[in-house]
């Protein structure tokens, strides 16, 4: 067919439609006369802009209907294409070896540690630039181990409250292997060596404590009995142990509150009389509560007391008595509540409740506080008894168990 015929077809069919455009051209021109000069275009430009928006849709339509790329063969294998498993044959067979397990991640307990000596070290900061500052300073100058040198650490020693029968002990022994010391390193490994064996003590195993334990609480005023049975509530109620604390300091204001507030912080019971009231009687119905709640430990506070005070040191004796007749051999355990900034006091108040009343352990409390930390030394070594806790801070996790070979390391 010539586009003659081909025309002659489509104009009956062209005509009306031309005729439309026309008149939608007039009434695009009538409404906005700025398009009047164009009027003869317009009549072509609708449909055109119509066409070339209808194949815009179109492409639009055919691209979000194209099929996704699939992944090459290699990344994705078929079924089909994997070797098919043989079956096992119906003998036994010899086992597969033992996988080797995973190498583990390191556990918790050594990055506790970590923090727990990180914490010691601070806390013991200024004993230790103290001490251990002395000691370097001792080899100045290409100095060795003679009687000069080892009166000066015999000085810095005594300064630091180890105690003069201890120090003069040390340096007697540091004498005789002079010759083995020719730096500060060695003289302080020498002298870590002969702190340990002062400071060191075996701890009963925990299968010979009986339940209830009973824990008196002694020392003077001012040296932090109630903020130490606190914390020593809150360390046992974490192991898990049902704690008891008696409130046994009757006597100064407002210390039945301070506990009450301690045991409702730590989860512990608390045993309390009205003020004034006889501390053996509290101490006798603590005890009592202890047996009947089936508790695995009894915290008893007694009023802080000056050594010199006569009927006062009766007064431990009288609760002593009061709880044995409960339980046989109770107390367990005497604690003696010391303030480390105190220095030599320290000892002579621990040493006459020694001889007084007798005592089985030491709490130190304020050791951060005080650039005299030798007392722990003098403590142990002059009373025989172990010292159990350390207080390094005001935190409840500040008051430490007394580990010795963790103090000795921080200390030098």
């Amino acid at each position: 067919m010539d586009m003659t015929v081909l025309m002659e077809t489509v104009s009956p069919y062209l005509a009306p439609v031309k005729s439309a455009l026309e008149r939608l051209a007039d009434a695009v021109a009538t409404a906005i006369p700025a398009l009047a000069p164009y009027k003869e275009a317009l009549w072509w430009m609708v449909p055109a802009t119509a066409v070339i928006l209808i194949l815009f849709l179109l492409v639009v339509r055919a691209a979000l209907k194209a099929p996704k790329k699939v992944k090459p063969a290699e990344e994705m294998p078929r079924v089909a294409d994997q070797p098919a498993k043989e079956k096992p044959e119906a003998r036994a067979t010899q086992p597969a070896p033992a996988r080797k397990p995973a190498p583990q991640a390191a556990p918790e307990s050594v990055a506790a540690e970590a923090g727990v000596m990180k914490s010691l070290k601070s806390g013991l900061s200024k004993t230790r630039n103290a001490l251990s500052s002395g000691v370097d300073a001792l080899f100045k100058g290409g100095r060795v181990l003679d009687d000069d040198l080892l009166e000066e650490l015999e000085e810095l020693l005594i300064t630091s409250d180890v105690g003069v029968r201890t120090t003069m002990e040390i340096i007697e022994t540091l004498s005789e292997k002079a010759s083995e010391i020719s730096n500060s390193a060695e003289l302080k490994t020498a002298l870590k060596a002969l702190l340990l064996e002062r400071i060191s003590f075996d701890a009963p195993p925990e299968e010979t404590f009986k339940k209830p334990h009973v824990m008196m609480v002694v020392g003077v005023n001012g040296v932090g009995k109630t903020t130490t049975i606190g914390k020593l509530a809150t360390r046992f109620v974490r192991e898990g142990k049902k704690v008891i604390i008696v409130a046994g300091d009757t006597f100064r204001a407002a210390a039945s509150e301070q506990l009450t507030i301690w045991a409702e912080r730590s989860g512990a019971d608390i045993v309390r009389h009205k003020d004034n009231s006889d501390p053996a009687a509290v101490a006798f119905d603590g005890v009592q509560a202890a047996v009947s709640r089936n508790a695995d430990i009894v915290i008893i506070d007694t009023a802080g007391r000056l050594h010199t005070k006569k009927n006062l040191m009766e007064e431990l004796k009288k609760i002593r008595r009061s709880v044995s007749k409960t339980i046989e051999d109770g107390p367990h355990e005497t604690l003696m509540v010391v303030d480390a900034t105190t220095g030599q006091n320290a000892l002579t108040q621990a040493q006459l409740f020694h001889e007084a009343v007798g005592i089985d352990g030491v709490a130190l409390t304020k050791l951060d506080g005080t650039a005299k930390g030798g007392i722990v030394i003098g403590i142990t070594s002059t009373l025989g008894v172990p010292l159990k806790y350390i207080g390094i801070g005001e935190q409840a996790d500040d008051l430490r168990p007394f580990d010795a070979e963790e103090f000795a390391d921080a200390l030098l």
